[in-house]
């Protein structure tokens, strides 16, 4: 996906200034940051960039607009053919056989090779179906909604038919149905147990809040550990049909798709307190251990490794809840990654990782070295390392030694500082509304990292008045969920028409997360949703700041499409993205048609942004056939939101 012409001149000089007015802004707020009279020219300083930054993308934009289109309407685009129903760009396991990728490379995503890809909308099945709200939709999906026939489903074996009911055109979960013999529930209390719990309740007390899921079937095991607020993301890699990532989603339970047989996957070291796999299929000990050895990159220090498979089991071992010495190279690999077998009973094992650094200096042998690293929190997919990572991070603690609030304290948030992420220039004006008017205010994220700035970390004060902003905005939000903002004469819903329901929307995207506020709003407005919070590639990467606060996340970059099956999310949010898309090569209508692809019919999008990025979005919004309105925000910005529902296209 590659911009067209670069940049015009008017666009480098324009950022040139927005660079030196930065250059002042900084040296004047760090003369003297507690007085008062130094503040004024720095706040003048601050509206002037400001302004300097947003009429440059404003120019950029429309010098776009007319290159492209003249400045006259744009076409809708057709809808793909019925063989992409169920198309995910950048897997296609053939196309990567035959452009040489092999030994587990063919299984990878390869966005390099969409060049030249058809641009149209894909559009759903004949028996597609509005999913059923949350949590009704936990238990029942429709069929038609995922790719696995009937036939499929009956010949796969008598276990998947004692787990799953299929009745005419639905696919009935039951809570205490699981891949573990005894019974989800059941075996989560286990390993509670194995770990020295007396319950699963008692997971977030020991540290235990986010959980990676590898190859988790049909997320039984995840869905119930949702219920004790404990989140857990399923990943598995690409599958033609019967997707465990596709009915995990289906099912309103994070997933996306992942394979680490070949790259790292999209998350930065020490980012899960536990990860799990049960009956995964793979081979831990191929490659020299690679596998393992990306587990332990993002497994947290005291974090638990459990592996619960038949191949597993050592010779001779039978024993139920004893440590066992285990010969097998799966055991001498755990030893040098310094990790400890706590328990074993039948086939489920489970290793505790060290949370004591001088663990890796008393090793016996050295076969696995420590990387040579300094600051390794960005990682998009690079090739799988053989060795050690994370060991020199400031995030090295015990997860048994952090707060077991739902929140980080401030100490814990301090400890971000290293990884330089940008103060979120902004408006922060209360949002208010009144009778007559929607009316509140934004804030826009800007690219700065293009121009080599160091910008001191988060503070705690910083971060929780970022909190305090998506609180409010939270509630103007979902006052927009209803068909009203479409209509002639759009207002809000008053007492008399209240606001949408908690389970209006389940799959939630924070395509720009920052600190994943919106996340922590929505959580505290009791809205019966998740959300994956999502990083862009290149840009300052709050990855680890919003995993340490126990939601989902992932890195991407915007340019390629996002790894899950089309039709997986009922809302997608974009704060500033616009604007910091427009300093990448990417394309702008190959974005949209990427969002309308992971959009659910009759799901959402809500993108705030500059008026130029606004009203070239709403130009793409009507290509991809999306209703969409522009709402002011009544509060002298330049900020606009644009606020679009995807139609259930039907052919």
């Amino acid at each position: 996906m590659i911009f067209g012409p670069k940049p015009p001149l008017s666009w480098l000089i324009l950022s040139l200034i927005s660079v030196l007015a930065l250059i002042a802004l900084f040296s004047s707020s760090s003369s003297n940051a507690t007085d008062s009279e130094s503040r004024r020219p720095v706040s003048l300083i601050y509206t002037n960039y400001r302004r300097i930054k947003e009429q440059a993308a404003v120019d950029y934009l429309e010098l776009r607009s007319l290159s492209v289109g003249g400045g006259t309407r744009q076409k809708e685009l057709g809808l793909c053919g019925k063989e992409r129903e169920n198309f995910v760009p950048c897997h296609n396991v053939s196309a990567n056989l035959l452009s040489g990728f092999k030994e587990g490379g063919e299984f990878d995503r390869h966005c390099e090779l969409l060049r030249g890809a058809e641009r149209c909308l894909v559009r759903p099945p004949k028996d597609y179906n509005i999913p059923l709200r949350w949590p009704s939709g936990r238990d029942v999906i429709w069929s038609g909604n995922v790719k696995i026939t009937k036939d499929q489903f009956l010949s796969s074996g008598s276990m998947t038919k004692r787990l799953m009911l299929l009745e005419e055109n639905q696919i009935a979960f039951h809570s205490e149905d699981g891949l573990i013999f005894d019974g989800v529930k059941d075996y989560s209390r286990q390993l509670a147990e194995m770990i020295g719990l007396g319950s699963d309740t008692e997971f977030p007390q020991a540290g235990v809040r986010i959980i990676l899921d590898i190859n988790c079937g049909f997320g039984s095991f995840g869905a119930h550990l949702l219920s004790l607020k404990i989140m857990t993301v399923c990943i598995a890699a690409y599958e033609a049909t019967g997707s465990q990532v596709q009915l995990s989603l289906e099912r309103g339970l994070p997933a996306m798709i992942g394979n680490f047989i070949a790259r790292q996957l999209p998350y930065p070291s020490l980012s899960y307190d536990m990860v799990h796999c049960a009956q995964g299929g793979i081979i831990w000990d191929e490659k020299d251990g690679m596998s393992l050895t990306e587990v332990d990159r993002v497994l947290k220090p005291g974090g638990y490794f459990v592996l619960t498979s038949p191949t597993s089991r050592p010779q001779g071992s039978s024993s139920r809840g004893k440590k066992r010495t285990l010969t097998n190279p799966i055991e001498e690999l755990t030893q040098q990654l310094c990790w400890t077998l706590l328990a074993q009973q039948d086939e489920t094992f489970i290793w505790q990782k060290t949370g004591d650094i001088d663990c890796y200096a008393s090793r016996k042998h050295h076969a696995i070295q420590l990387c040579k690293e300094g600051d390794d929190s960005q990682s998009y997919y690079h090739p799988l390392v053989p060795c050690i990572s994370g060991t020199s991070s400031k995030r090295w603690i015990a997860i048994q030694n952090r707060s077991s609030g739902s929140e980080l304290s401030s100490d814990e948030i301090k400890v971000h500082g290293k990884y330089r992420f940008l103060t979120a220039l902004c408006l922060s004006l209360l949002p208010c509304f009144s009778s007559s008017k929607i009316s509140f205010s934004f804030r826009v994220v800007l690219p700065f990292q293009n121009f080599g700035f160091t910008i001191a970390g988060v503070e705690p004060g910083e971060f929780f008045e970022d909190l305090q902003f998506w609180r409010s905005a939270v509630n103007n939000y979902w006052s927009l969920l209803t068909p009203l903002i479409f209509s002639d004469h759009p207002k809000r819903p008053g007492d008399e028409d209240p606001l949408p329901p908690f389970n209006m929307i389940r799959n939630v995207m924070d395509m720009n997360a920052n600190y994943g506020g919106l996340n922590a709003a929505l959580l505290e407005e009791k809205k019966s949703v998740w959300v994956m919070n999502v990083v862009p590639a290149r840009t300052s990467n709050v990855l680890p700041l919003i995993l340490d606060r126990g939601f989902a996340g992932a890195m991407h970059d915007w340019c390629e499409p996002f790894p899950t099956y089309p039709r997986t999310y009922d809302m997608l949010h974009a704060n500033g993205l616009l604007s910091l898309l427009t300093s990448e090569r990417c394309s702008m209508i190959d974005l949209f048609l990427e969002m309308d692809r992971i959009l659910r019919p009759e799901g959402w999008v809500i993108l705030s942004d500059n008026m130029g990025a606004i009203e070239m979005a709403r130009t793409f919004a009507a290509q991809v056939r999306w209703e969409a309105r522009v709402i002011d925000l009544q509060n002298g910005s330049d900020q606009r939101l644009l606020v679009c529902q995807k139609p259930f296209l039907k052919k």
